[in-house]
């Protein structure tokens, strides 16, 4: 995934925090169209971090409902997300070349212009390039789960991340997060509950039904096939 945890405390806003690495960066043979997505995709749709804060609607050309998704990985979910809402744009963030690679290729094949690109650390840009109450969504599907309980410190979902997510998102925004393992649902749900600032869109049941605009992932319909729940949680924020 592309994201880190900030270990927050007190005055967290106010001076920098140390930081938890919740992806582990892998190496990856390079295939022709990902490196084609690379070479001619990354000059049209590519972002870097240390251009600091940007114009979003100067970025994308209008002003639109804009989704950020943390760790898109091979980037098959991004676009269709982004093919079957044209009138919205996505800013997706990924460590892994390949999978970036792999999303501008599929963008230069689809003729796909709704979609930004960061290769960097999602919670950097987040902190680093978004403005607050700027994003109408923030999605985070399948991220590393982290089972075993000597790593659970590293697992982005946390106080901190649903605080840096708040600020980013507007007022009615929605972060959704999707998880294949039962453990880290509860865990989510537990770090969501205690949030302040958020509401649960499903109420007392805990989780919502699978959405109908998340797709469903070829992971994902593998974990079917094998017996694996799929846990969606949708929190808005309301203040």
């Amino acid at each position: 995934m592309s994201d880190d945890i900030q270990q927050a405390g007190e005055g967290a806003a106010e001076r920098p925090l140390r930081t938890i690495k919740s992806f582990v960066m892998r190496a990856g043979r390079m295939t022709e169209g990902q490196q084609r997505g690379l070479d001619q995709g990354w000059p049209k749709f590519g972002l870097e971090l240390a251009d600091g804060p940007r114009d979003f609607d100067q970025v994308f050309g209008r002003s639109a409902p804009r989704t950020f998704e943390i760790g898109f990985g091979m980037g098959h979910a991004t676009l269709e997300m982004a093919a079957a809402a044209p009138e919205q744009d996505f800013i997706g963030v990924e460590v892994h070349r390949p999978g970036v690679g792999a999303l501008l290729n599929g963008m230069l094949t689809q003729n796909l212009s709704n979609i930004r690109v960061y290769s960097c650390d999602a919670l950097e840009v987040l902190r680093d390039c978004v403005a607050d109450a700027s994003l109408d969504r923030v999605l985070l599907f399948f991220p590393d789960p982290w089972h075993k309980a000597r790593h659970h410190k590293r697992r982005i979902v946390q106080a901190a991340f649903a605080e840096l997510v708040r600020r980013k998102l507007k007022v009615g925004g929605v972060l959704h997060m999707a998880t294949d393992w039962q453990a880290y649902a509860e865990h989510m749900l537990e770090v969501m509950s205690l949030a302040p600032g958020y509401h649960n869109l499903a109420g007392d049941a805990g989780y919502v039904e699978r959405p109908s605009e998340r797709p469903v992932t070829k992971f994902e319909k593998r974990g079917e096939r094998l017996g694996h729940g799929v846990w969606d949680l949708k929190f808005q924020r309301y203040e």
